[in-house]
């Protein structure tokens, strides 16, 4: 079958024996051999439509976290998270307080999501992920706004708390693959996820960041809503992420295609378990894992009602979860905080 110009203008045309796909992705013109997004190869398959299919049936008696709720969604039913059935956006434009490599030159195109399935009482978004300020949208306006993103430079479709709104997100990216997007899917977790529903994302998902928060249960459990599960479910979510799109991988621009890319927040005091994560991932993962062991942690939300994390980590807390990391053998630690460790090393040494 021969196409011509005029058939890639006028809007769709048949690929692959029953498979539409918009004009403005096959005019790209890729290469051979150049990088497609996940979310491509499994519609040219014939099989998104159908993992969205199963997604939204979780709606019915909702399982899409471990809290597994099982309220109705489809009736209007809301459980831990609130969520009502259509995604709640609290905002979406391009974001660069993220990794370097996903940032980029113009941003990473970040879609705030409303409410949440950890709801931790030191969250810094808490008028979001506790209170539920935002918009509902239909999972149209969702797909405009990725293809918004996409149409202003962003580097990628980047998902923030993304758990409790998966089959909205893979229903919208199906609907804005149609029209023309084509950059990396980008799923920014709390890590909190059930291996069951991840499955569902293979071959969807380009890009994973999952926060592994604890190593611990009981301090799971007292920070994060009795999630005591936490250190258990986040390891097993980590490693189904690996197996699904491997370790980083970036363009010749240095910006991320693909593979996981995991954040760990230092908290005072050793609440987060940093020695434990560290050797963790060191185990279990190739030694090259992108791993953000991250400073940022500040007093926020209720964590000022507990002594224990109420105060700010101190630079010894960092440099010695550095130092760990150095000791266990990982090599791809993200270059900020990298920058950071050389900086306080040279003070500490001079």
């Amino acid at each position: 079958m021969t196409f011509t110009r005029r058939d890639f203008i006028k809007g769709s045309v048949l690929l692959s024996g029953s498979l539409l796909f918009p004009s403005s992705l096959l005019a790209k013109q890729r290469k051979e051999g150049e990088w497609v997004p996940a979310y491509e190869m499994l519609e040219r398959a014939g099989k998104l439509a159908q993992r969205v299919e199963k997604a939204y049936a979780l709606f019915e008696k909702c399982q899409l976290c471990p809290r597994m709720c099982g309220v109705s969604r489809q009736k209007g039913e809301k459980g831990f998270c609130r969520a009502p059935l259509k995604p709640v956006i609290f905002s979406h434009h391009p974001h660069f307080g993220e990794e370097m490599s996903v940032v980029g030159q113009n941003g990473s195109g970040t879609i705030f999501f409303s409410n949440c399935n950890l709801r931790c009482i030191f969250c810094q978004n808490w008028p979001i992920a506790h209170e539920g300020r935002g918009k509902e949208v239909r999972d149209e306006d969702l797909a405009d706004m990725m293809l918004h993103l996409q149409k202003i430079g962003c580097h990628n479709v980047n998902l923030v708390t993304p758990t409790h709104v998966m089959p909205n997100i893979l229903n919208a990216t199906r609907i804005a693959f149609k029209k023309g997007l084509y950059i990396p899917l980008f799923y920014n977790t709390s890590g909190y996820e059930r291996v069951e529903v991840l499955k569902i994302l293979d071959g969807i998902v380009d890009i994973y960041k999952p926060d592994v928060k604890y190593m611990d249960s009981d301090k799971a459990g007292k920070y994060s809503a009795g999630a005591s599960d936490y250190p258990e479910i986040v390891k097993k979510a980590v490693l189904e992420m690996q197996r699904q799109v491997g370790v980083h991988q970036m363009d010749r621009q240095g910006i991320a295609l693909r593979g996981v890319m995991i954040r760990h927040l230092v908290m005072p005091n050793g609440v987060a378990g940093t020695e434990k994560f560290v050797k963790w991932v060191a185990d279990n993962l190739p030694k090259n894992t992108y791993v953000n062991i991250m400073a940022q942690y500040r007093v926020e939300y209720k964590a000022f009602e507990h002594p224990e994390i109420a105060r700010g980590i101190t630079t010894q807390e960092f440099m010695e979860a550095m130092d760990w990391a150095q000791k266990y053998g990982l090599t791809n630690l993200d270059p900020q905080s990298k920058a950071l460790w050389n900086f306080y090393q040279q003070r500490r040494s001079g």
